[in-house]
């Protein structure tokens, strides 16, 4: 199988973004990687319209502290959508298998416990290659999709109407 730049997407499918408050949570290890999808990610909310001022950047130590960031931010804040940035690759021992399984089952009980899109911006990758390939590199920049991801997510949350189904 060819592999492609997987952030190629149709601009016009995504939605406009002005109306909208995202918060993005990067991890800082890692950050060659964690950077470069953090400013992918900001970049496209402004080009789909999102305001400055409603895109609000948090940091937070590692992969792992998102989940919790993530439910502090739907705590505690209108967010319409968190897109959680991390990268964690694969070494000599377990930890990134307990890492990654933590994040992801994590991530997705604060997006089901909240109801609130909580996008998976997360790089899991054998070598720091692979992960640059997927941060700008030959594979696009997955803060890139978490972004319109975030946008199209946080569209559906707010035309879904459980009295009139489409």
């Amino acid at each position: 199988m060819k592999k492609t730049n997987l952030s190629d997407y149709d601009p016009a499918a995504v939605p406009d973004g002005s109306p909208y408050t995202i918060a993005v949570v990067a991890a800082e290890w890692n950050p060659q990687v964690t950077d470069a999808l953090l400013k992918g990610a900001v970049d496209t909310l402004r080009q789909h319209g999102v305001k400055e001022e409603n895109i609000r950047v948090y940091r937070v130590p590692g992969t792992f502290e998102l989940t919790t960031a993530a439910e502090l931010l739907v705590a505690r804040s209108s967010v319409n959508a968190v897109i959680c940035i991390g990268c964690v690759i694969q070494g000599e021992t377990r930890h990134f298998e307990f890492i990654c399984q933590a994040v992801s089952q994590g991530l997705t009980n604060v997006a089901v416990q909240s109801g609130r899109p909580i996008i998976f911006s997360v790089l899991t990758c054998d070598t720091l290659q692979q992960a640059l390939d997927r941060a700008g590199g030959c594979h696009g920049n997955k803060g890139v999709e978490g972004a319109i991801a975030a946008l199209k997510m946080a569209k559906l949350d707010q035309t879904i109407d459980f009295d009139h189904p489409a």
